[in-house]
């Protein structure tokens, strides 16, 4: 029984990898209004931001935000990572959504109407996922 946990866990990815996030903000608004969702936005710096790390490991990888999110989001990531290679393309796209949502920290999370209008921006809070699921929820 020890070594099929333990097989387990090696198999295991967390849930924030398996979260459908888009790199594409038209696409990911195409989407919403198909699906009649709202759009979260996650500006971050994924291999250098620490508190971005803790909004992974302490929200995004957590099955109360999967669930809600399945119903109820449409996820993209706009990624400014220091290690990780991006094509100059990526780069630049990313900068001119950083620019044009006026984001001047990591980790920013805005919030956008199915039809592109902002419907609010906040980042990283303590209390977990069921926690930050409310908090979402706070902004219909």
């Amino acid at each position: 029984m020890v070594l099929f946990f333990s097989v387990s866990l090696l198999g295991c990815k967390s849930t924030a990898d398996n979260l459908p996030w888009k790199e594409n903000l038209d696409e990911a608004l195409r989407t919403a209004q198909l699906e009649n969702k709202t759009v979260l936005v996650n500006f971050t710096g994924s291999d250098w931001c620490i508190w971005c790390k803790r909004l992974n490991e302490e929200v995004f990888s957590k099955p109360e935000f999967a669930e809600y999110a399945e119903k109820n989001l449409v996820l993209v990531k706009i990624d400014f990572p220091r290690d990780k290679e991006q094509t100059q393309e990526t780069k630049y796209y990313n900068q001119q959504l950083a620019a044009q949502f006026k984001i001047e920290g990591y980790p920013t999370i805005v919030l956008l109407r199915k039809d592109g209008s902002n419907l609010g921006v906040t980042g990283y809070m303590e209390g977990g996922a069921a926690n930050y699921v409310q908090h979402l929820q706070s902004f219909k």
